[in-house]
């Protein structure tokens, strides 16, 4: 029976009883040790299986019936935070027989993170989704419930992984229950323990302290323990016979830190200290690793099952079978602190030497470095293995760790530093980048690099302090670091573009380009072209294709090459090329680099008027994004999703989104997004007809009207537009927009410098001008573009009277728009052709008939009406199968359709 706890069963028990109709729920439980979480966990766990009934009758209140749920259960262990996913393969092992069941890549990547099979190079993203695909497929018909309890210490590969899965669950009846000390930022519903009230205290007393307890000792007892569940049972169990009789003198345990689990610690240690010796070498060695493995246990203690007896009877260990557990972590606290630090150093030791064997490599290395109190080499060399292996399953928080502890223990000041580097760059590519600032100051106090190494380290630290400043702190630091970096070869001047891009700062390009052009035979003939595009300079498209193709090429130099093709706006070509390295990236674990993909990707169909592609492309980065940590690329994402809002007449979703993108871009130098923002705001803008808060917009956008026309190339045709609507022209920058067309060459944006020509030019030219826009927009693909160039066209055409010439126009116009999806186009075009005497249907043919489905149910349709399975549109959307099945099944009545063989014409019609 739990005391005092009504409220919070009652909302867990909702959870189960939405399980068994199908739907999913998480929450993560929090409260100080003690306070009782894992009790509730353990009585949740019993609803759902029937072992004791709930309120209401019957398992989770008569939902589901006794014994119909499954539960998969995890526990943190404090001795496995640095092995990546083992709470995650402790979780999921019941289910592992239906890895076959799962897409190959998903069931490839979860065999790699448990060492079941070679790591394959698959990313964390890929991992989760795994887990989610595993839950829904064990889960099965009946509901399920996943516990994980001391999430504290679960290790961060696992925990990104369950968050991940968590965070999407939706209709396939698991429920995810995460207990933890204290709340962490895992984006899920929060449910806070606190101190239990005066009667709840009172009846917990009453069971466990005995009736003999004196009134005035029970209160003392009960003022000590605040509330804490855990602190009334124990405190009272550790009274010594005279406090019991009220001569109260210092309660057990007053330790500096006064709070219940500190007493509960002291307690649960008074009662271990009352043990016999080999039961307390046995519990240390427990505590030291806490596998489990009673054999590993009473093989490194010496000892035999015997010595543990006294444990069990005093209820501080449960013994199943050949497994041990501590009956609370604070026992395992007391048994671990409890001891001197020459028997803590002994029982690593002795765990290292029974650990043998490849499969305990990871535990060996860690009990050694434990048992370690100085430098040692050999233990550091181990260290380094167990951080390649973490590395190579994409746990690179335990990746970082293990190098971090190997930097500790090295003997020579070099290999000190290079480890610590390498520790933060892994901590950066888990998106621990308050963690890449520590390490980054302890790298930058210890100076004694060897002086062969120290131009190639100092270049590599040049790196991490860049990545961690572009993410956290300023693009414009990020750029002088690189270029104030020893080594000034193609990865650093290839990031330092990289960064000063994300700047929009001219100076800080021409900074970069100057570094180029001092040696440009050193360096590849990608990074000369590159600054040459960014000087002004006609270079073709295809002169980057192929360094953006080559498998040998330096990342960093495929993604800017290609970034170059659709910065010369060869936009299809851009899009082929952003693909294909985005399957570059996902089938080699490049999680950053994959949403940095996924936006230019994005970009580059927005660019051609694929709305919804757009879209997808874009939160399938901010989810990326936001998995790894990468605030930047998240803002730059943020800003590209607001911009399909705007085109699509969503003003508020395009408010919220450029707001924060904003916010963020101001705060940290990146001048390129705060453009792609204001340039959002600025179609929206546009789009509802108010053309001085678009100008507004973009005038603040254009910051830097004497800088290369093609690091601003993206604002100059709205600029140009706004003015025009607002009475008045921008010449100047018409004439930027017309000399980066010249340096194109390409037909999208000949198209743009000519429209603007219209708009700036008299009407003897604008005509003419106009013309040639289209010609030029029919070339490049058609789209939105061209359908806002014959808008334009339309409406200088109605106002001179020559409505037939305009209808024909605006007709075009308002087919393009409709086609795209962007409504406050398609009425304006409307409106314009009502103006030119025409009968149009007020209705428009836009979102319709996908405009009764929610966005979700949006996206599966058109996958399933594209031929896709349900697998594969889990995959591609990361959901489970099951809950692709459960959009289809409430999107069919709102299409009027029975199966999914019949999408394809209902989306059509």
């Amino acid at each position: 029976m739990l005391y005092g706890r009504a409220a919070e069963e009652g909302q867990l028990r909702s959870l189960l009883r939405g399980a068994a109709e199908g739907a999913s729920g998480a929450l993560v439980v929090h409260g100080e040790a003690g306070i009782g979480k894992t009790a509730l966990l353990e009585h949740l766990a019993a609803e759902a299986t029937g072992a004791v009934p709930a309120a209401g009758g019957g398992a989770a209140g008569g939902a589901c019936g006794p014994a119909t749920a499954r539960v998969l259960r995890t526990t943190g262990i404090e001795a496995e935070t640095e092995l990546p996913f083992a709470a995650l393969h402790q979780l999921l092992r019941p289910a592992l027989d239906r890895l076959g069941l799962l897409p190959e890549p998903q069931a490839d990547a979860l065999r790699a993170a448990f060492g079941l099979a070679a790591p394959t190079g698959q990313d964390r993203f890929l991992t989760g989704l795994g887990v989610l695909t595993l839950l829904s497929e064990y889960a099965g018909e009946s509901p399920l419930l996943c516990l994980v309890d001391d999430a504290q210490w679960v290790d961060r590969a696992s925990l990104d992984a369950l968050a991940f899965a968590a965070r999407r669950l939706d209709s396939e009846g698991v429920v995810m229950v995460f207990a933890v000390r204290e709340p962490v930022p895992l984006g899920l519903p929060e449910l806070r323990l606190d101190a239990l009230d005066r009667e709840a205290v009172a009846a917990l007393l009453a069971e466990h302290a005995g009736a003999d307890l004196p009134p005035h000792v029970r209160e003392r007892v009960a003022a000590e323990a605040r509330g804490n569940p855990l602190a009334l049972i124990e405190l009272p169990r550790a009274l010594s016979e005279e406090q019991r009789a009220g001569l109260l003198g210092p309660l057990p345990a007053a330790p500096a830190d006064p709070t219940p689990a500190s007493r509960v610690t002291a307690a649960f240690g008074a009662r271990l200290g009352q043990l016999p010796e080999p039961t307390r070498a046995a519990l240390l060695v427990a505590a030291a690793d806490d596998m489990g493995d009673l054999g590993v246990v009473l093989t490194a203690a010496g000892v035999s099952a015997a010595a543990l007896e006294p444990a069990e009877t005093a209820g501080l260990i449960r013994l199943d079978g050949a497994v041990l557990t501590f009956r609370h972590p604070l026992v395992r606290a007391a048994a671990y602190r409890g001891a001197t630090l020459a028997r803590r150093i002994g029982a690593h030791l002795a765990l290292a030497e029974v650990l043998a064997g490849a499969e305990h490599a990871d535990r060996r290395a860690w009990h050694r470095a434990a048992a370690s109190t100085g430098p040692d080499e050999a233990v550091a060399r181990e260290l380094d293995a167990a951080a390649e292996r973490a590395g190579g399953r994409q746990g690179m928080a335990s990746a970082s760790a293990a190098h971090e502890r190997a930097s500790q223990l090295s003997p020579d000041p070099a290999d000190r530093r290079r480890r610590l580097v390498a520790a933060a760059q892994a901590a950066a590519d888990a998106g621990q980048f308050q963690r890449v600032a520590a390490l980054l100051r302890r790298g930058g106090e210890d100076s004694g690099a060897a002086a062969g190494n120290a131009a190639a380290e100092n270049a590599e630290l040049a790196r991490v302090r860049a990545a961690l400043e572009l993410n956290e702190g300023s693009a414009v630091r990020a750029v002088e670091v690189l270029l104030a970096a020893g080594d000034a070869g193609p990865t650093i001047l290839t990031e330092a573009f990289h960064a000063a891009r994300s700047a929009g700062e001219p100076d800080l390009v021409e900074r970069v380009r100057a570094r180029i052009a001092a040696a440009p035979a050193d360096h590849p003939a990608t990074l000369t072209a590159l600054a040459a595009v960014y000087g002004g300079e006609p270079v073709a498209a295809e002169r980057f294709e192929a360094a953006a193709r080559d498998p040998g090429t330096l990342f960093s130099e495929r993604f800017l090459a290609a970034h170059a093709v659709h910065a010369l706006a060869d936009h299809g070509r851009a899009r082929e090329l952003a693909e294909l390295l985005l399957a570059h990236c996902r089938s080699h674990g490049l999680l950053g680099w994959q949403a940095t993909c996924l936006h230019l990707l994005a970009e580059a169909h927005l660019a051609l008027g694929e709305l919804q592609p757009a879209a997808r492309a874009a939160e399938e980065g901010l989810n990326i994004a936001g998995y790894a940590g990468l605030d930047h690329r998240a803002c730059y994402l943020r800003a590209t999703l607001a911009t399909c809002a705007a085109v699509e007449g969503d003003e508020p979703r395009c408010r919220e989104l450029a707001g924060a993108a904003l916010d963020h871009a101001s705060d940290h130098g990146l001048g390129t997004a705060a453009a792609q923002a204001r340039h959002a705001l600025a179609l929206a803008h546009l789009g509802a007809g108010d053309a001085a808060a678009a100008l507004a917009q973009l005038d603040a956008a254009d910051r830097h009207p004497g800088g290369p026309p093609v690091l601003h190339a993206l604002v100059l045709p709205e600029l140009v537009e706004a003015a025009a609507r607002a009475g008045t022209v921008r010449p100047g920058a018409a004439e930027r927009l017309g000399r980066w067309a010249d340096q194109c060459g390409s037909p999208a944006a000949l198209a743009l410098a000519a429209r603007s020509r219209a708009l700036t030019a008299g009407d003897e030219r604008a005509e003419e001008s106009f013309l040639a826009a289209a010609a030029h927009g029919e070339r490049a693909g058609g789209g939105l573009e061209l359908a806002r160039t014959r808008l334009l066209h339309g409406e200088w055409l109605r106002r001179r009277r020559r409505r037939s010439d305009a209808r024909r126009v605006l007709r075009e116009a308002l087919e393009g728009f409709e086609k795209a999806g962007a409504r406050p186009w398609a009425e304006r075009a409307r409106a314009e052709l009502r103006g030119t005497g025409e009968v149009i249907d007020a209705t428009s043919a836009t979102g319709v008939p996908l405009g009764r489905l929610t966005p979700q149910e949006r996206e599966v349709v058109r996958l399933a009406a594209a031929g896709r399975s349900n697998r594969e549109i889990a995959a591609q959307l990361f959901l489970s199968p099951r809950t692709v099945g459960h959009h289809l099944y409430r999107a069919f009545p709102k299409l009027g359709v029975a199966s999914r063989d019949q999408l394809a014409a209902a989306l059509a019609g």
